[in-house]
């Protein structure tokens, strides 16, 4: 894909870590501030009919079967094709900005570390359904897991609720890999009030978010 000229601010985390408030605080906060521009918040998986339907496929039916997790990270990555291009894309090719609640940094942290699959097979699953398009931020919001995992729960059927801590805490750790090799990466403590992580969005996203123009390689490291 080529570069865009809008701005990619993508939010991840565990369950139940406040990124979708966070998100939906920032997505509101940008639209009120800069009104001359598109603003939108998508999530990953979904974001478009096609990539709903699959998001129901993946984490939203119960079957005899258990999925294996590299049939679990084609979908997510057909998904996550699918909501790039339809939905992404085309905002920031106008110069908007768009905030999304995960990215493929999901997979990467969920798939790759908590599933067992290792980084290096998402990434090699997610290089044509991504194709360099990457958010310009990604803001870790790294809330303590026993309190994520109790408040944790999605109307629209998100199966890794009922994973173990023990799942949750290879998949924190993943995320801590990337915040700590990644240049796009930003770590926010996610404990706290909402108002209080919310002050610690906005520091971040005002001192380093508007620096990084051009969507980083995926390789990039620190």
């Amino acid at each position: 894909m080529p570069e865009n000229k809008g701005t990619y601010i993508a939010f991840e985390g565990i369950v139940g870590c406040g990124k979708t408030t966070q998100s939906k605080l920032l997505y509101e906060r940008l639209k009120n501030l800069y009104p001359e521009r598109n603003v939108i918040w998508t999530k990953e998986p979904g974001g478009s009919e096609i990539a709903n339907g699959i998001r129901k496929v993946v984490q939203g039916t119960v079957y005899a079967e258990e999925m294996d997790p590299v049939c679990e990270q084609y979908l997510y990555a057909a998904s996550r094709a699918q909501t790039l291009r339809k939905v992404v894309k085309p905002v920031l090719d106008g110069g908007g900005i768009v905030v999304a609640d995960r990215s493929v940094f999901t997979s990467v942290s969920f798939q790759g570390w908590g599933r067992g699959l290792g980084a290096d097979t998402v990434w090699k699953i997610n290089d044509v359904a991504v194709d360099g398009l990457l958010p310009n931020r990604v803001l870790f919001i790294n809330t303590d897991i026993d309190i994520a995992i109790a408040r944790a729960k999605d109307g629209g059927g998100d199966k890794f609720e009922s994973m173990g801590k023990d799942f949750f805490e290879k998949a924190v750790a993943g995320y801590m890999f990337a915040v700590a090799t990644y240049n796009i990466m930003a770590l926010i403590d996610g404990n706290g009030t909402i108002g209080e992580v919310e002050k610690r969005v906005w520091d971040v996203v005002q001192k380093r978010v508007w620096s990084v123009i051009k969507t980083r390689s995926i390789l990039e490291r620190k």
